[in-house]
């Protein structure tokens, strides 16, 4: 089985993620993975699982290069003879269905997000990602909006949730010394709790929001916001000057890109993801789930699936400020929270086995 799986770039995301969860799986059954990119910082991840990586600038934009990049790709299906091509993402799409047309090979895609379409032209532009001989919902309300935006019929939509490895996402690996050592890296005293918000640096994700929620808190409060700003420098010194106005500056905390998220989770006192639109999946909310840690989330999209209010977290109402700071302080109270529930509720339920299951069967099901 030869499946090229096709996206912009290889740097942090739940896409490139999920992109290496399945060259895993492909390596792990004795076949080589195929990945077409402009490349990134995951791409020794890649090599060392032998995978044969095609590197261009798959994911440009520019409508004058769909002819270019379709013929790159067509290249690479007949030199390498590949069964299934897997777009992840919209631009690198459009010349990818072309060259699966033109090779009449499968072509799937993967919805990773929802795509807002203010246009006519943005809703063409995004319903390439509708248009798979099947396609790939990551959550329940991700394939609810895809019916709904292109009138997809149901019956080639398959939903597989993102999955957390759980192998990796494990409390007991994690010892104390490498926790002490990063609270010691965010300049954290004994006396400080900490609000961890694990996500890119972009506004939707509710960075605003929650500087907002901790100025309603005790000073012994401190927001730690780890994510890539990717380039975004404005808003990043947007933060930076919300937090100084409110009298904040001492209390929050933006050490860039995390390569040990399971650490930083163990780290804080209470995650949250206080995204003001909708996740498609929300994987961080899963992660923290599947760590043990208290977690709160934004009522709508993906946490609505994966967060059991009340149990394995708490959902609060997207964008309210005073809604996160009283959940804050009302789970701040659970001294003996137990996380052992929200953990088994993501194994049973969430895991990178069962993305990689289900998706090798939907590879199987497109080659019968």
């Amino acid at each position: 089985m030869r499946v090229l799986q096709i996206l912009p770039e290889l740097n942090a995301g739940g896409v490139e993620r999920t992109t290496l969860e399945m060259a895993e799986a492909l390596h792990r059954d004795g076949f080589v993975p195929h990945i077409c990119s402009n490349g990134g910082r995951m791409v020794p991840s890649f090599e060392s699982l032998g995978a044969q990586l095609h590197t261009f600038k798959v994911g440009s934009k520019n409508p004058l290069k769909l002819r270019h990049h379709t013929k790159c790709l067509i290249d690479i299906i007949k030199s390498y003879n590949i069964d299934i091509v897997h777009a992840r993402s919209r631009a690198p799409a459009w010349p990818a269905h072309a060259a699966a047309k033109a090779t009449n090979r499968p072509f799937l895609t993967t919805y990773h997000g929802i795509y807002n379409a203010r246009s006519k032209a943005k809703k063409r532009y995004n319903a390439i990602m509708a248009r798979g001989d099947l396609i790939i919902a990551n959550s329940a309300f991700t394939q609810s909006h895809i019916i709904k935006e292109h009138g997809t019929d149901p019956n080639i939509i398959r939903v597989i949730p993102r999955g957390v490895d759980m192998s990796v996402f494990n409390p007991a690996l994690i010892d104390v010394p490498a926790v002490k050592a990063l609270r010691h890296d965010w300049n954290i005293t004994p006396e400080q709790r900490v609000i961890l918000l694990p996500g890119r640096l972009t506004r939707w994700k509710g960075q605003t929001v929650a500087i907002e929620a901790l100025s309603r808190l005790p000073k012994n409060w401190v927001l730690v916001m780890i994510g890539d700003a990717q380039g975004r420098q404005k808003y990043v010194a947007e933060l930076i000057a919300m937090a100084r106005d409110r009298d904040l500056s001492d209390q929050i905390r933006l050490p860039g890109h995390s390569e040990n998220v399971p650490t930083a989770l163990m780290a804080s006192d209470i995650v949250i993801a206080p995204s003001t639109d909708p996740e498609a999946f929300g994987r961080t909310v899963a992660e923290a789930q599947a760590m043990g840690r208290p977690v709160i989330a934004s009522a709508h999209g993906g946490p609505m699936e994966t967060v059991i209010d009340g149990q394995t977290g708490h959902l609060v109402e997207p964008g309210n400020a005073d809604a996160l700071a009283a959940a804050i302080s009302e789970w701040s109270r659970w001294d003996n929270y137990n996380g052992e529930p929200a953990r088994q509720h993501i194994l049973e339920n969430f895991s990178k086995s069962q993305l990689q299951s289900k998706t090798m069967a939907v590879y199987r099901e497109l080659l019968m």
